[in-house]
């Protein structure tokens, strides 16, 4: 299912850059695989938007930050564990 992000009002005009085709996941694996791989894109993008919007260390980002900008660029609410994964992310600099 693709759903079209909408562009966040707070951030600046980024340039456009072609993305790369969607492919299916592997079938076959256990479904504890599945739900970490889609929380880590989940996290990715969240980390991406959050970066955007000027948040470049993990105490800039609060749960609450995290959750707002999810609905800002039409994600569902991430748990808590999604937003500690968003911080690692954000923090992961070496």
């Amino acid at each position: 299912m693709a759903v079209a992000a909408t562009p966040l009002p707070y951030l600046p005009d980024l340039p456009s850059f072609p993305t790369l085709p969607k492919k299916r996941v592997p079938a076959g694996h256990p479904r504890e695989w599945y739900e970490s791989h889609h929380r880590r894109l989940k996290a990715m993008r969240l980390a991406i938007a959050l970066m955007h919007a000027g948040a470049y260390r993990p105490e800039q980002a609060s749960n609450r930050k995290i959750r707002n900008t999810a609905a800002r660029i039409g994600v569902h609410p991430p748990s808590d564990t999604t937003c500690a994964l968003v911080r690692t992310l954000i923090g992961f600099d070496d």
